[in-house]
């Protein structure tokens, strides 16, 4: 059976990959109290013990502003642990799957952005993914990075739940209008991650010894691990559409009164500001669309629209 590790498990992506990916074999999902990425040792050891045919390394360090302060620590998550990662896969022929960000770019395009775009991030957050990505590919182990953006879900800590605690809390929200993305849902990204796996990865290890296989089979088999060790590529992977923070939150807060009009917002007003009258200490990508026909084409996958998916995650709501 194929042996799946997800690392990063009180996230969101990584809590709704272990549904997504469960039937694709046997899961092992770990957190930062299981695993410190910060620790080399630790990586090695504990993937050595594992075994893994495909790691996913959905963790990260994503305190976009604390990074500002924190740069060491920011830059061993996401940058060199994730290079130990690779040089793992490599040594096994383990698949690694690993989710990077539209921060490695300056937002200065004014049309989205294609894989090949000139990177140029603004801070330290975005600085230590793109040399996340650039030292798994540099090690050039079988690996799928996937750009994504303005991830949200129902758990963890994001812009969605954050505008609908503040909505019950405040008749006025001031919400930045000049910076656009595609607010992309976490069980998009895992739906399409198991589905481009999928695709992809071949569990060798469950195919009997070539003593014992005829002749195709033997073809068969090598040909499953020709396609395993070959797999490379860095992909966009976000929502289709795109619109601003501010016309988020508005959605948010519509959608969430059209299908719940017996539960309480305070929320009278969300005024739409500049980013010169929300300063933060790490600069944010004025555009953050990410265009992903590159994938479409590799995977046939495609995102539903930003607009549909938040309505689907609110259909499903628990939170009373």
């Amino acid at each position: 059976m194929t042996e799946i590790l997800i690392l990063g498990k009180q996230g969101q992506i990584a809590w709704e990959l272990q549904v997504t990916l469960a039937a694709l074999g046997h899961i092992t999902v770990l957190g930062s109290q299981q695993l410190d990425l910060a620790n080399p040792d630790k990586i090695r050891a504990k993937v050595r013990s594992i075994q893994p045919d495909i790691i996913v390394n959905a963790a990260a360090y994503t305190a976009v502003d604390k990074a500002e302060t924190e740069p060491e620590l920011c830059t061993s998550i996401n940058a060199t642990a994730p290079g130990i990662l690779a040089e793992l896969a490599q040594a096994s022929q383990a698949l690694l799957v690993h989710y990077s960000t539209d921060y490695v770019f300056d937002g200065t395009k004014t049309s989205p952005y294609l894989e090949t775009d000139l990177t140029n991030p603004l801070g330290v957050y975005g600085a230590s993914k793109l040399a996340g990505e650039q030292a798994i590919i540099q090690v050039d182990c079988p690996h799928l990075i996937f750009r994504t953006t303005w991830v949200y879900g129902n758990r963890g800590k994001n812009f969605l739940l954050t505008i609908l605690r503040l909505a019950a809390e405040r008749s006025e929200l001031k919400i930045v209008a000049d910076q656009i993305g595609a607010p992309t849902w976490s069980r998009s990204i895992a739906e399409a991650t198991s589905q481009i796996i999928a695709q992809c990865h071949h569990d060798s290890r469950s195919v009997m010894p070539k003593a014992r296989l005829r002749q195709h089979e033997v073809s068969a088999c090598a040909e499953r691990l020709r396609q395993r060790s070959s797999v490379r590529g860095l992909y966009n992977l976000s929502a289709a559409g795109e619109t601003s923070w501010h016309g988020f939150a508005s959605q948010i807060v519509s959608q969430y009164r059209s299908q719940y009009p017996d539960r309480h917002l305070a929320i009278q007003n969300i005024l739409p500001i500049p980013s010169s009258d929300y300063p933060t200490p790490a600069k944010r990508p004025a555009n953050s669309v990410l265009d992903n026909s590159k994938i479409l084409a590799d995977f046939g996958v495609q995102l539903p629209d930003w607009n549909l998916s938040l309505s689907q995650l609110l259909a499903r709501w628990q939170q009373i």
